[in-house]
Order: structure tokens, then C-alpha cells, then sequence
């Protein structure tokens, strides 16, 4: 025979109590909800024009944003690009000419009928790419001209991340130092050049520069750290071939 197990029933005032509490409990959170919400909309009433306000000069800054980069920004970038043309035709001309490289040097510096130098454009279009890179012409241009201190003042102006410009910008700087015998100076941007940004070519020339430089200055530890970089790293590269002599004479001049 099937046996039934007697359900449980709780007691009548217990069930009704407790709803009761449930029934307050709600109705105090909605009230709380309720209060909220008019307070909010109290705040956003008093408080609409400023928020309006802050609204508008958001979206005004945006659309002055996108007017300046568009109306401003890229047209004196075009401008300043196409005026650098012209000197480059002189900068050029030196790399191959037999002789007067000084005069086309100086054309390109200072510009020629009622054209842009590299030094009006490096002035004038300032914060510009084109006005950024005329700063490393007119500093390479003094360089070749032997004027050290106006290519190192252009050359420290110019900054670039550029897998070849931003190392050779740092080593001329370090060839002007050098040939002005200020061998510590020259010392800090060979390093500087050889970190920039490693690759089979700038990294060891200038790691080469700074070992010999190092050599100078009768570093030899260091100069014996940075031939054996070249070793280890670029034992290929030009400077590679015959490093294993120069980490020689570091040693040597230890001792």
C-alpha cells in the first residue's frame, strides 16, 4: 500500500506578516526611486543651460579641430613640401659636383630668386614635416661647409624616428663635436646614433665612431665593449670585417 507524505503548511498570520514586510520593503524602494528621479530631473532643469552649454563647446572644439587640420594644418604642409623642392635641387647638386659645392650649398641655405632656403623654410613653416626636415638639410649643409656650430644648433632642431634620418641627424651631430675636438660630446651622439634604431647599416658605423672616439679619450674598457658589440651583432658589416684588431688594441691599452 502506497504510503503519502503529509505536506507542510506554514501558519496563516506568519505568511501574512511576511508579505506585509515585502510589500513595504518595495514600495519604500520605489518612493526612494522616485525621489531620486525628481531630484535628477530638478538638477538637470536648474542646471540645462550650462549642460547645453559644455555640450556645444565640446562639439565646437571638434569642429574647430577638424576645420584647422583641414583648412590650416594640411595645406601648410602641402605648401611647405612643395617650397622644399627647391632647395634640395642645390643640396643635391653638391653631393655630385667636382667643385663650387660651397656656392650650391649656400644657395640652398639661403634660397635664390625670391625662393625659400632651407633656413626661411625651417623659420616660416616650423612644426611642419617639411620644416622639421629642412632643419637636417641646412645642418648636413653647414657640416659640409665646416661650419660646426651652425650644423650642430640645425642639426639638434631636427627630430626624427625614421629607421635611417634619425640615426645619421644624431652621428653628424657627433662629426661636428668631433671635428670641433670636443671628443665627449662627439662620444655621447655616436652612442646616441648606435641606439636609435638598430639595423645592419647605422648601428655599427656608429658604434665603430664611438669605439674609436672612445679610444681618444683613452677609454679603452669602453671602447673594447663597443668594438666587441659590432663583433658579436654585425660581424658582417663593413665594420665587422676587421673589429677583431681593435678589440685587440682596447685590450692592449689596458694593460
Amino acid at each position: 500500500m502506497a504510503t503519502y507524505k503529509k505536506k507542510y503548511k506554514p501558519e496563516g498570520k506568519k505568511e501574512e506578516q511576511t508579505a506585509q514586510e515585502m510589500e513595504s520593503t518595495t514600495a519604500e524602494v520605489f518612493n526612494t526611486l522616485d525621489e531620486t528621479a525628481s531630484k535628477s530631473e530638478q538638477w538637470i532643469e536648474k542646471n540645462s543651460k550650462v549642460l547645453f552649454g559644455s555640450l556645444v563647446a565640446i562639439v565646437l572644439v571638434f569642429v574647430g579641430y577638424l576645420a584647422y587640420n583641414n583648412f590650416v594644418v594640411e595645406p601648410n604642409e602641402l605648401e611647405a613640401s612643395n617650397e622644399l623642392a627647391f632647395p634640395r635641387k642645390y643640396f643635391d647638386e653638391a653631393a655630385t659636383a667636382g667643385s663650387g659645392i660651397d656656392s650650391l650649398l649656400t644657395l640652398g641655405l639661403e634660397g635664390a630668386d625670391g625662393r625659400y632656403g632651407f633656413l626661411d623654410i625651417a623659420d616660416v613653416y616650423s612644426g611642419t614635416d617639411a620644416g622639421n626636415l629642412a632643419n637636417y638639410y641646412a645642418g648636413v649643409s653647414y657640416l659640409q661647409m665646416k661650419n660646426y656650430e651652425k650644423a650642430i644648433e640645425y642639426l639638434e632642431k631636427f627630430n626624427s624616428d625614421d629607421e635611417m634620418l634619425g640615426p645619421v641627424s644624431l652621428g653628424a651631430i657627433g662629426d661636428a663635436f668631433s671635428d670641433i675636438n670636443q671628443q665627449e660630446d662627439a662620444l655621447e651622439y655616436y652612442e646616441k646614433a648606435a641606439n636609435k634604431k638598430t639595423n645592419e647599416f647605422t648601428t655599427p658605423l656608429f658604434l665603430y665612431k664611438a669605439g674609436q672616439t672612445a679610444m681618444l679619450l683613452e677609454k679603452y674598457g669602453k671602447a673594447e665593449e663597443l668594438f666587441s658589440k659590432i663583433k658579436e651583432n654585425y660581424p658582417t658589416s663593413d665594420q665587422g670585417k676587421d673589429v677583431e684588431k681593435f678589440i685587440n688594441a682596447a685590450k692592449y691599452a689596458k694593460k
